[in-house]
């Protein structure tokens, strides 16, 4: 299982594996660690990553769409809905809250940036005075395996569950 050492930026695409990958979450308010074959395996889910909880893009429009559009993803056989974003635990499940999402999607902090490093997914945000995120990315996973996924370089459009929708 991959987590807490010094990765090669590999680039995913259509056909890999997610990486084995342990992310932080809370739990009964404890840090738990949850791997992605725990919430992968024999499952279809929908991964996104945002830069950031609680940023204007992230907050208003691309988290929100995931809840109101939870249901209309559900009757597409998806299982589950999972957000990761270079931030703690405690911000993601305060942001989760603030959403009403709690119950509707995953949050996984990828704290340290060192999953969305491993994937060739991380973004230099230091001109926003952010540090290093991730990039804005969409993944459609079946049994660990990424069928469908899309990053957006700019604006939100290609990752909302509209688009994810067309290509379930």
């Amino acid at each position: 299982l991959i987590s807490r050492f010094p990765f090669k930026n590999m680039a995913v695409k259509c056909g890999d594996k997610l990486p084995d990958f342990l992310f932080s979450t809370l739990k009964n308010d404890k840090v738990v660690q949850v791997s992605t074959a725990s919430f992968c395996k024999d499952r279809k889910i929908i991964f996104f990553a945002v830069p950031g909880a609680f940023t204007p893009g992230c907050h208003k429009t691309h988290c929100p769409r995931f809840v109101s559009q939870y249901d209309d993803l559900k009757a597409k056989g998806v299982h589950q809905i999972v957000c990761t974003s270079v931030n703690d635990p405690f911000v993601l499940d305060a942001w989760s809250r603030s959403l009403n999402a709690q119950d509707k999607i995953l949050f996984l902090a990828d704290g340290n940036g060192e999953f969305a490093k491993l994937i060739g997914m991380n973004k230099d945000c230091s001109s926003y005075g952010m540090g290093v995120r991730s990039k804005r990315y969409a993944f459609v996973v079946e049994d660990q395996i990424i069928k469908f996924y899309t990053v957006d370089e700019s604006g939100i459009e290609s990752t909302l569950p509209d688009n994810l929708l067309r290509n379930l």
